[in-house]
């Protein structure tokens, strides 16, 4: 009698290991298939900009395209995809308006066009002075990137003041605690430890810079990202008081 049920016990088990092993691996077979498909996601996006930045007919109209394709792209992400990370970003919150910036190509042309016409004489010497300080610091620096200073293009509201043409590196950069962020950029971060990104929302920034760089080394034009002030001031031109 025991003999027998213990025969139909396994009996039994084995049919529950075996709709859990095939339930499992049913799953991960979804799961591979989703995954090798979120990854044609960025193929596309790279795609995309090589084309609309390819056929653009200055590096100023590729920056805005790439800029404009980019944040569509990262508004879809976290409008359909799940789980997105809570971002603690707000107005006047910059913290990480003081850290190091470059630019791709493109892009400190279409920050000085914006400049030009929406600042005044007055703000635009009043910024340039603001600019050479930067750039200088910068240039003197041992190691730039581990500068923390206010960037010139921030208002006295803390606000951005040229925010619907700020770098992709600014538009890249979010954060799930402000805590951190003032740590980080403030405070001594002795464990050498950086903010926690949107990992596919950086990404996406990331992949538009990289387009702009191949945009301009297709143009057989200088490719390399320049440190913000320092490209601003090689595109305003000479000051307006002179």
């Amino acid at each position: 009698m025991s003999n027998r049920f213990e025969v139909g016990y396994r009996m039994c088990a084995q049919d529950t290991i075996d709709f859990v092993k095939n339930d499992i691996a049913e799953v991960g077979a979804l799961v591979r298939s989703l995954s090798s498909r979120y990854e044609r996601i960025f193929e596309n996006l790279r795609a995309s900009f090589a084309v609309e930045l390819g056929r653009a007919d200055s590096m100023v109209a590729a920056a805005h395209a790439g800029v404009a394709i980019a944040d569509a792209a990262a508004t879809s992400f976290r409008e359909h995809m799940p789980n997105q990370p809570v971002i603690a970003c707000s107005a006047s919150c910059a913290a990480c308006c003081h850290l190091h910036v470059k630019v791709p190509p493109g892009v400190a042309a279409l920050i000085s066009d914006y400049i030009t016409a929406n600042f005044s004489v007055e703000d635009r010497a009043a910024l340039r002075v603001r600019l050479e300080n930067a750039a200088a610091a910068s240039r003197h620096a041992a190691d730039a990137t581990a500068l923390r200073q206010r960037c010139p293009l921030l208002g006295q509201d803390d606000r951005c003041s040229v925010y619907p043409v700020r770098p992709p590196s600014c538009r890249a950069f979010t954060s799930g605690s402000v805590s951190r962020c003032h740590e980080v950029v403030f405070g001594p971060n002795t464990d050498g430890g950086g903010v926690t990104q949107s990992a596919a929302h950086f990404r996406i920034y990331m992949e538009a810079t990289a387009a702009l760089e191949t945009a301009a080394r297709n143009r057989g034009i200088p490719h390399h990202q320049i440190e913000l002030s320092a490209a601003l001031l090689d595109q305003i031109g000479p000051s307006d008081q002179a």
